[in-house]
């Protein structure tokens, strides 16, 4: 009977190793499978990997050329900007001269009227003046002497004499 134990017992054995085997057999054959499916998963990512860099690559070098692009259309645009501020000095020079120059005009041709007013008759004068804006009278008169300007503005209407005198006062 012990020797039939023993068998027993043995078979027991052989049989619970053979299992243990078996299953030995399947993890390694699963572990062989998720070793491939991560080797796949690896290249995939490699692969990834090298593309991410070629377009980061790829991007940078598109950025350094709209920088470089920029710097020069900037460049362009401050040699404009500098171009139009030179220009625009030239013509205030012009306009400046122009004005200085249509001043002097302006006070020969009023320098002549006041010769002209001054060498008339204080009636004569009058009547003209009286005929024109006040303002443009006021320039007149505020060119002769004081003593012209009396005998021109006693012969002229009361009313028009007091408003050239009121603008004459400012």
């Amino acid at each position: 009977m012990i020797k039939v134990l023993f068998i027993f017992i043995t078979c027991l054995s052989s049989l619970s190793a053979f299992q243990t085997s078996d299953k030995l057999f399947q993890c390694t054959e699963i572990f062989k499978e998720r070793k491939s499916e991560l080797l796949v998963e690896l290249e995939r990512i490699d692969e990834q990997k090298q593309a991410l860099a070629a377009l980061k690559t790829a991007t940078e070098d598109l950025l350094r050329k709209k920088e470089t692009k920029i710097t020069q259309e900037e460049e362009i645009n401050d040699r404009k900007l500098s171009e139009i501020s030179q220009k625009e000095e030239s013509v205030k020079e012009m306009l400046a001269k122009n004005e200085a120059v249509l001043k002097e005009v302006k006070e020969i041709k009023m320098s002549k009227i006041a010769q002209t007013f001054a060498k008339m008759k204080p009636a004569g004068a009058s009547d003209i003046l009286s005929k024109m804006e006040a303002a443009e009278a006021v320039k007149i008169l505020t060119t002769l002497k004081p003593k012209t300007v009396g005998k021109i503005l006693t012969n002229m209407d009361p009313r028009k004499a007091s408003k050239i005198t009121l603008l004459l006062s400012k």
